[in-house]
């Protein structure tokens, strides 16, 4: 079987950072020790608002870079 999982770090570097964004992100949506948590238990609605939220995220520093501030 091949893998087709196309989820891959363009920044070597950035990798640590978003890891550390999304834990963020979950404790911020109430999921306390996201990091270690089985993602299998949990609904698709709460893996959602993690990634949902670290898009909007991303977005937003993206138009601050964007903009000069």
């Amino acid at each position: 079987m091949t893998n087709s999982n196309s989820n891959k770090t363009v920044v070597p570097g950035a990798k640590q950072a978003l890891n550390q964004m999304k834990n963020e992100i979950a404790t911020e949506l109430g999921l306390s020790n996201y990091e270690n948590i089985d993602k299998g238990n949990l609904t698709a609605r709460e893996n959602g608002y993690v990634g949902g939220y670290m898009t909007k995220r991303l977005v937003e520093l993206a138009e601050q870079q964007l903009a000069g501030k």
